[in-house]
């Protein structure tokens, strides 16, 4: 087939032609019509897998404050292993730079180390502050019940004998 033949008489519209084309295949042209019938009519195809399969996560998200302690941390802690990295070969090149690059590893290293320390602070400050939830156990909750009901039961007792001792303390049934 020619190009002349693949494309049309001049005469036709662009939109003459592109109509046409799509009455053939699908959009992206892979797909002739039928198959695109059969899964818009809601049959799958037999391969079809979900291309995931979600799973809840194992853990809870961290905070923000931690986890920008966290990411701050292990940036610090980048940039020394490359500056460490950078002494080394310094070192066995044999440059000038050997000599400040090491003295700023070693400060890099202090540097590092403080960060990994305010990470796991920030932490437990969060979790000192946030994190507890006061929930009462079961056994505390039915101590605490008995205590009321006890002393609901003495204020009883107690305003009993008060409504006694104000009647004139005789205990008399009936007034003869």
């Amino acid at each position: 087939m020619g190009t002349a033949e693949r494309r049309g008489a001049p005469e036709e519209s662009v939109a003459v032609r592109s109509a046409a084309r799509r009455g053939d295949e699908a959009p992206d042209r892979d797909i002739p019509v039928r198959e695109r019938d059969r899964e818009s009519d809601g049959q799958q195809q037999p391969n079809h897998r979900p291309l995931w399969i979600e799973e809840p996560a194992r853990r809870r998200r961290m905070p923000d404050p931690v986890r920008t302690a966290a990411v701050r941390a292990v940036l610090i802690i980048s940039v020394t292993l490359i500056q460490a990295m950078v002494a080394f070969l310094c070192t066995l090149a044999g440059s000038w730079l050997a000599f400040p690059m090491v003295i700023s590893s070693v400060a890099s290293t202090v540097v590092a180390t403080w960060a990994v320390v305010d990470v796991w602070v920030t932490r437990q400050v969060y979790n000192q502050r946030y994190g507890v939830v006061s929930e009462p156990s079961s056994t505390a909750r039915s101590l605490r019940r008995e205590r009321r009901a006890r002393r609901r039961q003495q204020r009883a007792a107690l305003r009993e004998q008060e409504r006694i001792r104000r009647r004139g303390g005789t205990g008399q049934l009936s007034h003869s």
